[in-house]
């Protein structure tokens, strides 16, 4: 029996334009794996997080989400959305309702559960990620990392079954970092899937299951974090970590 997987990219490639961004990526994400992209900006992370949640249309290749070879003929991806969560660089909170109801939105006109329900969920994931005492501010009075968290709790709200990250703090002021990586930490300790692009290589470190080394659209190297941190099999990631360490 083969091992259980959510996502499996094969030979993936999208361009934009001229702009080869994407060459032939092959990844598999199992459940409850914590997959961290790493890679100068330009790399590809960022458009290989978009294409995993649909936002990008591939050009060639099969993304295999929990079994099924997703394609836009065939499948209705607002659906495949609602399991793939998904936490932006900016925060993308709607500025005209609360915090506790930016959480409930999605599940409220997406999902039509009733009210009640939403509502006690909300309320829960708040307190998940530290922030109770705010359900009822406006974007505007929070800081960016309490933005972040409301984002975070706000994706979490559909009860996705993989969580992507795009840079989730590389908006904040540096004191800020460490309450969005804690919660993130967090969940990936209750076992929620994730796939993170990240500078932060602390974190990669420290929480990912894999390190993801990307490099002009492609996979470079993919390894345990001790692994690709310490002793970096190719040259071009040990160029790029030497950079960056």
């Amino acid at each position: 029996m083969s091992e259980s997987y959510m996502i499996k990219v094969e030979k993936l490639n999208k361009s934009f334009g001229d702009l080869h961004v994407l060459k032939d990526i092959n990844i598999t994400v199992k459940e409850s794996d914590v997959v961290c992209l790493i890679g100068a900006s330009g790399s590809g992370k960022s458009t290989l997080l978009r294409c995993l949640n649909f936002l990008e249309l591939k050009d060639s290749g099969n993304i295999i989400f929990e079994g099924e070879k997703v394609e836009k003929e065939t499948h209705d991806l607002n659906k495949v959305r609602e399991k793939v969560g998904m936490v932006f660089q900016h925060f993308h909170l709607f500025p005209h309702m609360t915090v506790l109801e930016n959480v409930m939105e999605a599940p409220l006109h997406v999902k039509r559960q009733p009210k009640d329900q939403v509502k006690k969920d909300a309320q829960e994931l708040l307190k998940k990620v530290g922030l109770s005492d705010k359900e009822n501010v406006y974007p505007s009075k929070l800081s960016g990392g309490q933005k972040q968290r409301v984002a975070i709790a706000r994706a979490l709200a559909m009860k996705p079954d993989i969580m992507l990250f795009d840079e989730p703090t590389s908006a904040l002021d540096p004191e800020l970092v460490g309450e969005v990586l804690s919660t993130m930490k967090e969940l990936a300790l209750e076992g929620m899937t994730m796939v993170v692009v990240t500078h932060e290589m602390g974190f990669a470190r420290e929480v990912a299951d894999w390190a993801v080394y990307m490099h002009d659209g492609r996979i470079v190297e993919v390894g345990h974090p001790e692994d690709l941190f310490n002793s970096p099999r190719e040259q071009r990631t040990k160029n790029f970590l030497d950079s960056v360490l």
